[in-house]
């Protein structure tokens, strides 16, 4: 098994504490709202605390049925997250997990930045290229844009 890190970093108009409670806290209800072409569903295993699992259930005709997320933990006052990918989704034959640390910050001029680390567990002696990571990382826009444009068209939502 091989471990490989990569860290990317991006903005966002919505402020910090409404992205982190979309989420985290508030995904179950957020997720299949701002992206119905997408997920259908957000499942959450007790309370989403550390060491729940999260299963995310996508429409028919994605690459994907569904994708299971077991939480790290979450730090309200510090906007910060993190848990892993440990079934379905992108991992195919060729990943063990990903294990995802975010955080979201002030921007100086407004809005948020979301930094990301991400480490990628492959199985056996398989590497993963960083245009393999790239493409993960598009593929992930399509929960995240569509939930940061609801929030953007719901001042209400995550407060």
């Amino acid at each position: 098994m091989g471990v490989f890190t990569y860290d990317y970093e991006s903005t966002s108009p919505v402020a910090p504490v409404r992205l982190f409670k979309a989420f985290t806290i508030e995904a179950a209800k957020v997720w299949p709202k701002a992206a119905p072409n997408t997920v259908k569903s957000v499942e959450v295993e007790a309370n989403p605390s550390s060491g729940s699992i999260v299963k995310i259930n996508f429409v028919e005709g994605l690459p994907f049925q569904y994708m299971k997320h077991q939480i790290g933990g979450h730090d309200e006052n510090n906007f910060s997250y993190s848990y892993s990918l440990i079934e379905g989704g992108p991992l195919g034959d060729k990943l063990e997990k990903i294990s995802y640390e975010n955080k979201f910050e002030a921007a100086a001029s407004g809005g948020s930045i979301c930094k990301s680390s991400m480490k990628f567990y492959t199985v056996g002696d398989n590497v993963i290229t960083e245009d393999e990571i790239k493409a993960l990382i598009k593929g992930s826009e399509g929960v995240y844009k569509p939930v940061e444009a609801y929030l953007l068209a719901n001042p209400e939502a995550c407060n």
